[in-house]
């Protein structure tokens, strides 16, 4: 069954100066978030497929949102991540059942490629429950530069008996970057490591 959005959020972020310099291009990171009813809320299942089948949907949906926010063809994407908060009347279950077993294929479509494990996040909450998306690189997760978070936080979400979705992607790391490690101009992109 599909998911049942009662809304969808788009937040962009971008960075034009840090530390009193102008850097050479700005850093954008988008962050897409659902707003879902919860099938499970206040009962146990044991069989979460129906969420995980959402999640597959919900992971094209929402890097889809995102591309457009960031205004750069998916192949230019640096980094990304992925979290979820689960309302009270669910399980940390149902967060982990959309954003693992499916939704990173569908996320890598949009992207043309994307090897490296995306982070992720997950907690419970109430409405306005914060919660920071972890970011890495989506080819290499040895790239210091994009070891990094994008906040997420929407003020009626989530309910009870609702998960909120989010999908964060950048088109670059940090501002600044200088502590060593592997460089985007390194990177060969084949194990998701390096």
């Amino acid at each position: 069954m599909a998911a049942v959005i009662r809304k969808l959020v788009v937040l962009l972020d971008e960075t034009r100066r840090e530390m009193g310099r102008d850097l050479p291009h700005p850093i954008r990171r988008a962050v897409a978030c659902a707003v879902i009813e919860n099938p499970f809320a206040g009962r146990y299942e044991e069989d979460l497929s129906e969420l995980i089948a959402q999640g597959e949907a919900l992971g094209a949906l929402l890097a889809e949102r995102c591309i457009t926010a960031l205004g750069i063809p998916g192949e230019q994407v640096e980094s990304f991540g992925k979290a979820a908060v689960v309302g009270e009347a669910g399980e940390l279950e149902h967060a982990a059942a959309l954003l693992h077993p499916k939704m990173g294929a569908p996320v890598r479509a949009v992207l043309g490629k994307g090897p490296a494990l995306i982070p992720s996040a997950k907690k419970a909450g109430g409405p306005g429950t914060t919660i920071d998306v972890p970011l890495g690189h989506k080819d290499a997760a040895f790239v210091r530069s994009h070891f990094d978070a994008i906040e997420a936080r929407i003020p009626d979400a989530p309910r009870a008996g609702e998960i909120l979705l989010c999908l964060a992607l950048t088109g670059g790391g940090r501002p600044l970057p200088r502590i060593g490690g592997l460089t985007k101009a390194e990177i060969i992109g084949k194990d998701g490591l390096r």
